[in-house]
């Protein structure tokens, strides 16, 4: 697989600290706004963004408390990192996006869809999380069940996340089909070198919304699904086989309740899809763009 050169990161200042992004293509194009998971950053984009670049101004945050974002003394709670997004947002100056995500930056993605709808010109989503009636709807490998089930448990959790970096050494290497290069390991490794830079790693899994906990955020991502059924903007559904959080048979199911979406079948893919198939999501997301662009440019943007 060729690697392309990582764009370099910039620095925002953002709610009294800074959040780490990168940015590639022509500023005066529409804007792609690329939103990664647990526990990656912008890095995870970086094969997929030059596919883009010729047709979006490609902009990939660090969340904050991951990659080279500041970490300040928060809960990291999803709604926490609502906060930051939105901010981040609008220090940019952007006010219209595609929205490409993956993971808890999918939710972020269609919870922010739900929320400002005419923000959105697509959503591009992958492996995302969503409420869940069980651990069984949760996750497809029973081993990843009870490590997550562990993570949430008080204790446990910190020993394995914060004393072991399992989140790194063990949920991150199980979510790729192909071996990570020892580059790309420690690129993933740099912003986790203690104990406590991992805590923003911990919170997440104990937000996810799992038989109905924790209720604030199982009850926000249920209402943010039903607006994203109900929305009319164009959306592409990336699916691995077998994934991990979606699996090809219930992406099908998934996208039969959604409008103007498109499956997009990769083959073989775990979780980090970015990582087994960057050129094909990169080029089908930059043909999506210049398609929707050259569709909606003829005609007025609300009737988009």
């Amino acid at each position: 697989m060729s690697e392309y050169l990582v764009p370099p990161v910039r620095h925002q200042s953002v709610l009294g600290t800074t959040m780490a992004y990168r940015e590639i293509g022509d500023r005066a194009a529409p804007v792609a706004l690329f939103l990664h998971g647990n526990p990656a950053s912008s890095y995870i984009w970086r094969n997929i963004m030059p596919h883009v670049a010729p047709v979006a101004h490609c902009i990939a945050p660090d969340l904050i408390g991951f990659g080279a974002s500041g970490k300040p003394d928060i809960a990291y709670r999803f709604f926490d990192h609502v906060r930051y997004l939105d901010a981040f947002i609008e220090a940019l100056g952007v006010t219209s996006a595609y929205l490409v995500a993956q993971d808890w930056g999918a939710a972020l993605a269609y919870h922010l869809a739900a929320r400002r709808p005419d923000f959105v010109r697509g959503l591009a989503f992958m492996e995302f999380v969503r409420p869940a009636s069980s651990f069984e709807d949760f996750h497809q490998m029973p081993a990843a069940r009870e490590a997550f089930r562990k993570f949430r448990t008080k204790g446990e959790g910190e020993t394995m996340v914060l004393q072991d970096n399992a989140f790194i050494e063990r949920v991150l290497l199980g979510s790729v089909a192909r071996k990570l290069t020892d580059a790309e390991m420690a690129a993933y490794r740099a912003p986790f070198p203690t104990p406590e830079s991992r805590r923003p790693m911990l919170a997440l899994p104990r937000d996810l919304p799992i038989e109905g906990e924790p209720a604030d955020v199982h009850q926000a991502l249920a209402s943010a699904l039903a607006a994203l059924a109900a929305s009319l903007y164009p959306k592409l559904l990336f699916v691995g086989d077998p994934g991990t959080l979606v699996s090809p048979a219930f992406a099908t199911a998934f996208a039969a309740g959604l409008q103007s979406v498109a499956v997009v079948r990769l083959g073989g893919g775990r979780h980090n899809l970015q990582e087994d198939h960057p050129e094909a999501i990169g080029r089908t997301v930059a043909g999506w763009i210049a398609g929707v662009e050259a569709a909606t440019s003829r005609w007025p943007r609300e009737a988009a």
